[in-house]
């Protein structure tokens, strides 16, 4: 019987989605489970799974809105199992390395012989539609030379571009003349609009002010260098900066409650918990999960959270819930190689600090000049609601918690604070 698919409620507040991506055609056999699309909502990208197997027909296009509760396809379940049923030969899955795409192997055997047959019979007529094409591997090395896929020729099945032949490839070095001057014009995902959408407001909506500092990360590197590989042995997970920086947020932000705090209409609301949210860069884009009631958690929780939220993100199962709400943001542009930056508030929250790279530079200490590894950070604040007290005191408090963690995260008993 036919079982008609219709879109579930991705989270609170949240009443259409956008169909991102088709992961089936229409009239294929689908299994029970089995992700057949990925939807975008202003919050994630989540995978649609099947709700029983048989013979699917689409009822919505890529790119469409589609309300909660709609139907996007239907399922026919008495349908039966096409097996040693083949598709069209020219069908491939452009993402899959093997090429195998949804076929299976067994039929891709069976393609593979009437291909080898076909090009005994005319082998410069021989065109796939994975001829060509990139794997997702290979396309950004490519993308990273700045060479384009169509210069490229393949040695994988088919014509397709292996990672080996993008990393091989070598940027033309020719003069200025007529080269390939396309472009391409793509919709932005529900996801990106809407990121868009809030920073945008975030700069037009809030009196956004930044002020800096820089910190001697010595006292820190001292510290992961004699305790993270028992750290690791023990508990699991490493001993990064993130929790340094989580627990000197916390600290700061219990001395300075105002920049834990939001405007609503005319009235301030100040939290009496710290849930951090943490930006992290996901296969879709930024996303910004979050650790609930940080002010709870010892280096060793907030290291296994932080590392949960991280893989959860790049695999793409974060849901909408684990990104709601949070009172204050940590991003870290350190990773990419960003030297100091002016970070934009997570609205309606009132602060956000930013992370930088740790760089070797001459300081002065004790009246004589020393290198040491120095970060600049950056606290950008809405001074609406945070005056320059407020924020250039809670900055200080970052740094001098990350200057002397033993005394002001770990109360003189390190071993104690990481558990060992």
């Amino acid at each position: 019987m036919p079982l008609e698919m219709k879109v579930p409620s991705p989270g609170e507040s949240i009443t259409e989605v956008e169909i991102a991506q088709w992961l089936v055609e229409d009239g294929d056999y689908v299994e029970k489970d089995q992700a057949i699309a990925e939807v975008d909502s202003d919050k994630a990208t989540l995978e649609l799974p099947a709700e029983a197997s048989g013979i699917i027909t689409l009822k919505a296009e890529e790119g469409d809105a589609v309300a909660v509760g709609d139907v996007v396809c239907i399922i026919d379940t008495d349908a039966p199992r096409p097996d040693g049923e083949s598709k069209p030969e020219t069908y491939e899955n452009p993402g899959d390395e093997k090429g195998e795409g949804n076929a299976g192997p067994d039929l891709d055997k069976e393609r593979a012989t009437s291909e080898k047959t076909n090009e005994k019979a005319a082998p410069a007529t021989k065109k796939t539609y994975a001829s060509g094409t990139a794997s997702p591997a290979a396309k950004k090395i490519l993308d990273e030379k700045g060479i384009d896929s169509g210069s490229v020729t393949g040695s994988g099945r088919d014509g397709r571009i292996t990672k080996e032949d993008a990393m091989n490839a070598v940027p033309s070095m020719g003069t200025p003349g007529h080269g390939k001057r396309g472009s391409e014009r793509k919709k932005l995902s529900m996801l990106r609009r809407k990121v868009a959408e809030r920073l945008v407001a975030a700069k037009n909506e809030t009196a956004m002010l930044t002020t800096f500092n820089e910190v001697d990360m010595g006292p820190i590197f001292e510290l992961r260098k004699k305790y993270k590989e028992t750290f690791k042995e023990k508990h699991g997970v490493g001993l990064g900066f993130m929790s340094f920086f989580t627990l000197a947020v916390v600290r700061a932000l219990d001395l300075y409650p105002d920049v834990n705090s939001m405007i609503d209409g005319d009235y301030k609301i100040t939290y009496d918990y710290k849930d951090i949210s943490i930006a992290v860069s996901g296969p879709k884009g930024l996303m910004v999960p979050v650790i609930r009631n940080a002010e709870n958690l010892t280096f060793r929780g907030v290291e296994a959270e932080v590392k949960r939220l991280a893989l959860r993100a790049r695999d793409g199962e974060i849901t909408v819930d684990e990104m709601t709400g949070g009172t204050f943001t940590i991003s870290n542009g350190g990773v990419f190689g960003s030297m100091l930056s002016t970070p934009i508030i997570n609205p309606p929250q009132s602060g956000i600090l930013g992370m930088h790279n740790i760089v070797e530079r001459p300081v002065v200490k004790n009246g004589e000049i020393v290198i040491a590894p120095v970060m600049f950070v950056a606290l950008s604040y809405d001074h609406r609601i945070i005056d320059g007290r407020e924020s250039v005191g809670f900055l200080v408090a970052v740094k001098e918690a990350l200057e002397n963690p033993e005394e002001l995260l770990m109360n003189n008993d390190v071993k104690k604070a990481l558990e060992l």
